[in-house]
């Protein structure tokens, strides 16, 4: 096999390119590639996958023209740079390392916190400049303040623990912010209303959102507690910047300090040149080691993909782990083939597709699962169609998407069962895995079967009556296609009845004829899998 080939068109550590390396993969380091836009373009489409960090930009145009890439790999947070819309429909995974920097940023905003809370950075020019103006820089302290963190996920979660250690008040706004784990965090949780109110520091630590955006807006910073301070080292466009200014200049906010801009690279701010406002260059995941630690999880991640199939921190699809790819492996090519199934047989348009868990495969990653299933349904339309374009294509068409898990209720461990609703019909499909790991066909149209699964398959439904076997098996040879399995259903004595023939080759269209013009079959339909 071909050994994937990868592009870090950003500067990298040289510890991150040997792990590639050390992997089996190819990889072509050239940090300075994603500066010259005609060279990224010409170069990218021989790639499998590319990591970046904030210099390249993977626009639609260069996705566009990345005709083998599988998955683009940001060595930090932000993905601002790549079009992760075109990465989806083009079904490419896009990962970021939201944990490499975790500390590094959380610690900037604390410093930067110290910085305004003391006036740091313009006592120090002051003081460089020759003047001794030691009344003029008064701070206040932060033990005993009350500190108001909007956000109290991984990096707002260390800014709690670090400001508790400061002995400070922290009250935190998150709705996935759960009671107990709040008290376990030791700070109070509020409503954003109550935290306006109270908080002498307020710190921001989400992601930009349209939920999130403006979340300091001018109505909202009017509420805020005069004599207040904000920090924001999380993400441009979540303090509407001219409305600070204005707090600013009116004494109502008596300090900020900023990491991030609405505009970047800021060369122009409102906040930019006013007293007490400390402002640095996005330099919250700035330190050697988180550029190190994202440098080498990306690496690891993008390998981990590229070679095993395993997703971590995707933003486009659900990750799945080393360890449940092993496990998983086998069901989700059983999903995909009975979507696969399922999108062949139907020519109308899909409204809705439920798909059931039953068993074991119920505690599974029902996210990877459901995605492997619409995939395989949507392969008709488009073969080049995955598990991350799938569910954006199905989300277009207005395809309602449902999901059931229930615990083992019936002879097998577990099972998968697709049905989709159109216009005209529903339709399903069911199948499991077999100790032997080999997906199985269990149940078609509500008629139990059991079909191994092939690449070149023969679906026929008639009424149960004499002959069927030997006009399939005759009009097969006839037309020189040999029969490697052999599979019958029926709903009951000469009533509806269906056939599954997994053959050798592709049944000819002639083959396909010749069964129609006996008569005796309701629906011919030659099936392909990739097994």
């Amino acid at each position: 096999m071909t050994a994937p080939k990868v592009l870090i068109s950003d500067s990298l550590s040289e510890a991150a390119v040997q792990i590639f390396k050390d992997r089996g993969i190819d990889v072509d380091f050239m940090p300075a590639l994603g500066k010259d836009k005609d060279a990224f373009l010409a170069a990218i489409p021989k790639y499998d996958g590319l990591a970046i960090r904030s210099a390249s930009k993977a626009t639609a145009k260069i996705i566009a023209a990345a005709t083998n890439l599988k998955v683009i790999g940001r060595a930090g947070i932000g993905t601002d740079n790549i079009d992760k819309d075109a990465a989806s429909k083009a079904g490419i995974i896009v990962m970021n390392t939201p944990f490499g920097n975790m500390i590094t940023t959380a610690e900037h905003a604390i410093a930067m916190m110290f910085a305004v809370a003391r006036q740091i950075p313009e006592a120090s020019a002051s003081t460089h400049a020759g003047k001794w103006e030691k009344s003029k820089f008064m701070g206040v302290e932060l033990t005993g303040k009350t500190l108001g963190v909007i956000g109290a996920g991984n990096i707002g979660g260390i800014v709690c623990d670090r400001a508790r250690a400061l002995k400070m008040k922290v009250m935190a706004y998150d709705p996935y912010l759960g009671e107990e784990k709040a008290e376990k965090m030791g700070v109070k949780k509020v409503e954003l209303e109550e935290l306006f109110a109270n908080a002498d520091f307020i710190t921001l630590h989400v992601p930009y959102t349209e939920q999130t955006a403006n979340i300091l807006s001018a109505e909202n910073i009017a509420k805020l507690k005069k004599g207040v301070r904000i920090i924001n080292c999380a993400r441009g466009g979540l303090v509407d910047e001219q409305a600070l200014a204005d707090a600013l200049k009116s004494g109502h906010v008596a300090g900020a300090a900023f990491d991030v801009f609405a505009v970047e690279p800021a060369t122009d701010s409102p906040l930019f040149n006013l007293p007490n406002v400390v402002v640095t260059p996005h330099l919250g995941a700035a330190t050697t080691e988180a550029q190190e630690n994202v440098a080498l999880q990306v690496a690891e991640q993008m390998s981990d993909y590229l070679l095993t199939g395993a997703v971590t921190n995707a933003l486009n699809m659900p990750s799945v782990t080393a360890e449940e790819a092993k496990v998983m492996g086998p069901w989700i090519k059983l999903s995909g083939h009975l979507g696969n199934f399922i999108g062949q047989m139907t020519d109308e348009p899909i409204t809705a597709i439920n798909i059931l868990f039953d068993g074991v495969v119920s505690d599974m990653n029902l996210k990877a699962l459901t995605a492997a299933t619409i995939a395989g349904i949507m392969k008709k339309a488009n073969p080049d169609t995955n598990m991350v374009s799938a569910p954006v294509i199905a989300k277009e068409r207005g395809i309602q998407i449902s999901t059931t898990k229930q615990d083992q209720s019936g002879t097998f461990e577990g099972y998968v069962k697709v049905t989709v609703v159109t216009g005209k019909r529903e339709r399903s499909v069911a199948g499991t895995v077999f100790s032997d790991g080999k997906p199985r066909f269990i149940q078609i149209k509500g008629i139990n079967v059991d079909a191994e699964v092939g690449a070149h398959m023969l679906y026929t439904t008639n009424e149960d009556v004499p002959g069927i076997i030997g006009t399939l098996g005759q009009t097969m040879g006839s037309h020189g296609v040999n029969i490697a399995n052999f599979t019958l259903g029926r709903a009951g004595v000469k009533g509806e009845a269906i056939a599954l023939l997994y053959v050798d080759d592709v049944v000819p269209p002639e083959a396909i004829s010749a069964l129609q013009d006996t008569g005796m079959f309701q629906q011919v339909k030659r099936l392909t899998f990739e097994v």
